[in-house]
């Protein structure tokens, strides 16, 4: 009797962390969005500061660079730097990311940006609940939607050289398809790493749970862009 009460207080601790890192997970991952919707708001009223990295390629290409690298490592060396370390890192990446996309502010109207944030919120909201509930394995379709990505990626790299506005909105189309099945699959992918009967708050666990915040949030950063794309007002 009180070997079966000692395993059912070790699965009820365990419950209870998995919920507590599942939580955090989103929580981290709204805080990055909210920097980075509030560095952009800064950085596209501050016009100087605007102009001249938009005058200067080298800026430009340089911050983006340096969000890739960033991901990059935090994503390979998640094992080997401390929790506060991959804390840090995100913040930078968020705040990085904020910095250029402070450009939309020039591209596109103020309301269809606020309009189409609070669409790719109820979208992505809808799809994490799906992947977090449902029953149905979505290994196979996180594995679609990411070889999908891969050629999103080089069709938009060739896009970059032909300039084509119908090519363009063709990418965004697909991109948001695939995001919205990434979100579903990075949800419940995130879900199951953070349960079982051996699950407990720590260091490793958080950085799991840090680094399911950062997929989320460039699920959610995708989403949003190519919902932009073609929901979006321009000047």
């Amino acid at each position: 009797m009180s070997m079966e009460r000692s395993n059912e207080l070790v699965k009820n601790y365990a419950k209870t962390a998995s919920a507590t890192l599942f939580r955090r997970v989103y929580l981290w991952m709204t805080l990055a969005l909210t920097i980075t919707g509030f560095v952009a708001l800064y950085v596209a009223r501050s016009y100087t500061f605007l102009e001249m990295m938009l005058q200067n390629n080298l800026m430009f290409w340089g911050i983006l660079i340096a969000e890739v690298a960033l991901v990059m490592y935090l994503s390979a060396r998640i094992n080997r730097i401390s929790f506060t370390t991959a804390t840090l890192l995100f913040i930078a990446y968020a705040i990085l990311n904020g910095v250029t996309l402070s450009t939309l502010f020039i591209i596109y109207t103020t309301s269809s940006i606020a309009s189409t944030f609070f669409i790719t919120a109820g979208t992505f909201g809808a799809m994490a609940l799906i992947g977090s509930f449902t029953r149905k394995d979505l290994t196979k379709l996180g594995s679609i939607c990411l070889m999908g990505v891969i050629g999103l990626i080089i069709a938009s790299l060739v896009n970059l050289f032909l300039h084509s506005s119908m090519m363009t909105l063709i990418i965004s189309y697909i991109g948001v398809l695939l995001f919205v099945g990434l979100t579903a699959y990075d949800a419940q992918k995130i879900k199951r790493l953070l349960s079982g009967d051996e699950i407990e708050v720590n260091d490793n666990t958080q950085k799991i749970a840090l680094l399911g915040a950062l997929t989320l949030y460039l699920d959610f950063i995708n989403l949003f862009i190519y919902l932009l794309h073609i929901l979006g007002d321009r000047k």
